[in-house]
């Protein structure tokens, strides 16, 4: 006959643990889409396509065409999303090298600029 002892689990030196493998499962929601692009990775982009030649400040670094600090006051949201994509006036095309989320998302922050 087995005795009915019962044995207790000291859950007290699971805890880091615990809460450890709750972060890393919690990390793991959330969208999975490679395209999307949330406004915290506008400047990610921004710095990854447009900074050698608009500057970190947006100041511009090849004469003041180049100058985004208020770009919203002269071009409206579509204009912005065309000159992305298209190019011209001596910038080169985006379309095809950024997705069409991250245009948009880059021309709604730099319409904004005023």
């Amino acid at each position: 006959m087995r005795s009915s002892t019962s044995q207790t689990i000291d859950f007290s030196r699971f805890s880091p643990l615990l809460a450890l493998l709750i972060v890393i499962l919690l990390t793991g929601c959330g969208s999975s889409s490679p395209t999307s692009t949330s406004a915290s990775n506008v400047p990610k982009v921004y710095k990854s396509n447009c900074i050698s030649c608009h500057g970190s400040e947006l100041q511009g670094r090849m004469g003041a065409s180049t100058n985004l600090q208020h770009v919203g006051k002269r071009m409206t949201k579509d204009q912005i999303t065309a000159q992305i994509n298209k190019g011209g006036g001596g910038m080169p095309a985006f379309s095809g090298k950024l997705t069409p989320d991250e245009v948009a998302e880059l021309a709604s922050w730099l319409s904004a600029k005023k």
